[in-house]
């Protein structure tokens, strides 16, 4: 239902559960509660790739055929648990990228809104839709999707539980890269694994600071986010790593990072 897969510190975590479109369940969530929780304090962890491992699904949102068998007493803190999960994924201290190869509705598109860099097939769909169940975003879209495209446009796909293409998508900045899919189905995910081993080369520990600068300075007034990256950049300076740096650009060779 839920796994990662290790490759050169590039770690894909998969949903899969097929017979229900990888809609958000309790047992869903406890794995991905898990999977995080594992990859939180893993040091060799340097880029997390989510994606789906069901063809034309990235996750289709709350399962509704659970939802309507809770008693409402209970819907309240599932939810809030599904929103603890996702924080904990926006708070992860490497990259994330959210590969979208299919449909991506509700809860799933928040997931993916959670995710640094959301990358996706023309052919997904995507849109958060609660409103037509006379609900509301809870596992963050209210707040992450105004922040992504802004506040406008982020009310008029809300208020209209409107769905959009990958096209559509890259169009209004919701997604960083758009692809024609693959006969794999897959378009997405490779594209991703590109992204990461992009990333792969950069110093780990500057890697980390420079997500928590960008992050926490978002937040904020300008001056308080100057001396957030300040005291971001300070965390560099005595690592081993930055003179690994200046050692290699000195001897014209590509440098050898350890995170330390």
């Amino acid at each position: 239902m839920c796994s990662f897969l290790h490759r050169d510190g590039i770690v894909v975590l998969g949903i899969n559960r097929a017979h229900a479109k990888n809609a958000i369940s309790k047992n869903l969530i406890k794995m991905l509660s898990k999977a995080v929780d594992a990859l939180k304090s893993d040091k060799k962890v340097r880029t997390i790739i989510v994606r789906s491992e069901v063809p034309g699904v990235f996750c289709a949102g709350a399962d509704l055929k659970e939802r309507v068998k809770m008693h409402s007493s209970e819907v309240g803190p599932f939810v809030s648990k599904i929103r603890a999960v996702v924080n904990d994924i926006a708070n992860l201290p490497v990259p994330t990228i959210a590969a979208i190869d299919g449909l991506a509705l509700g809860g799933g598109l928040e997931l993916a809104l959670a995710c640094d860099v959301r990358v996706a097939a023309s052919c997904a769909k995507m849109g958060l839709v609660e409103t037509k169940l006379a609900i509301i975003p809870g596992a963050g879209g209210t707040q992450r999707l105004p922040r992504a495209i802004g506040m406008s446009l982020a009310k008029e796909l809300i208020f209209s539980a409107r769905v959009l293409d990958g096209q559509e998508a890259k169009a209004i900045g919701l997604i960083s890269h758009v692809l024609e899919q693959n006969k794999e189905g897959d378009a997405a995910y490779r594209k991703a694994l590109d992204l990461a081993r992009e990333f792969l080369p950069q110093g780990p520990v500057a890697m980390r600071v420079a997500k928590l600068a960008i992050n926490q300075g978002m937040e904020v007034d300008l001056v308080t986010g100057l001396a957030i990256e300040e005291a971001c950049y300070a965390q560099t300076i005595p690592t081993k790593d930055r003179l690994e740096g200046l050692l290699a650009f000195k001897e014209k060779r590509p440098p050898r990072y350890k995170g330390e």
